[in-house]
């Protein structure tokens, strides 16, 4: 058989074992394992953590959960399983606690870190991988946030997704995508053009797995915002970025890793300011600008 249709070959198997392993998947008993329903993004079940049970406060804003303190875990299906990602928002108290249930559950931490800075009570974000068995890694990821006081009951259905006090379609004209409303916030999410990969599996850098440059405004009253979230960055775009961000009175709160062993590399740099949300926007274009993101 000549090269070509040997390849094509083997890509039509390998979609066709993840189809079957996608199937196999009880994702009715890993909903009730985890206690809520997912949004379902192509083959990504993606589970929300929100911390509602904490009053975040940082500069006179008290921190709508969607904002800041949004915890999430995706689980996506390859060979033998689920590949499974997520970020937990945790007091610092319940760091250590929470981390020895995940590794007692097979499952590795990827990272560790702030996304704000002068926040009170200080949240952090603890960062978590693994692979295996959809519903044996989801018990496992219940009993770690178990050891911490995140909710785990079903989330109450929250009716303030609806308008936003502020010219959105200006924002989103000037960012270049459009963003809908959550929980109060309006939420922008912009993808890199590159492709993203995970233990040779290609994530989609539009899609839930954690890796698009995500954009959260608040509003705070006048036509002002609280703004934070994170630029998905390769090496050489960090600082021209925390250039472009300072340029326009953007703090950067945080620079760091979310994942080991991405490919490309991938740092992650979090951001907070609290002004006029359309000068906000343009600023954010202008650090947008720096990086190889979906052209508007």
């Amino acid at each position: 058989m000549p090269k070509l249709s040997l390849f094509l070959f083997g890509g039509l198997i390998s979609i066709l074992a993840t189809l079957a392993n996608a199937q196999e998947i009880d994702w009715q008993k890993v909903d009730s394992t985890l206690g809520r329903k997912p949004a379902i993004s192509g083959d990504v079940h993606r589970y929300g953590f929100s911390r509602s049970d904490l009053k975040v406060t940082l500069d006179g804003v008290t921190i709508a959960p969607a904002l800041a303190l949004g915890g999430w875990v995706a689980l996506k299906p390859m060979h033998g399983g689920v590949m499974a990602m997520g970020d937990l928002v945790l007091l610092e108290s319940e760091i250590n606690p929470v981390m020895s249930k995940l590794i007692e559950g097979g499952l590795e931490v990827t990272a560790v870190h702030n996304h704000l800075l002068r926040a009170t009570p200080a949240t952090f974000y603890l960062h978590v991988g693994g692979h295996g068995d959809a519903v044996k890694l989801a018990s496992a990821i219940h009993d770690a946030l178990a050891a911490s006081k995140t909710p785990l009951t079903t989330p109450a259905a929250t009716s303030s997704n609806g308008a936003i006090d502020l010219d959105t379609a200006r924002i989103d004209q000037i960012i270049g995508a459009k963003g809908h409303a959550n929980g109060g916030v309006y939420q922008i999410g912009v993808a890199r053009r590159d492709d993203v990969t995970m233990d040779g599996m290609a994530i989609s850098p539009a899609g839930p797995m954690g890796v698009a440059t995500g954009i959260n405004f608040q509003p705070t009253g006048a036509g002002k915002a609280a703004i934070t979230g994170d630029f998905v960055l390769i090496d050489s775009e960090v600082n021209p970025v925390v250039n472009a961000l300072r340029a326009n009175g953007i703090d950067v709160t945080a620079v760091h890793s979310h994942m080991l062993d991405e490919q490309p590399r991938l740092f992650f740099l979090h951001f907070w300011a609290n002004d006029d949300a359309i000068k906000l926007a343009q600023g954010l274009r202008s650090a947008l600008d720096k990086t190889a993101v979906v052209s508007k």
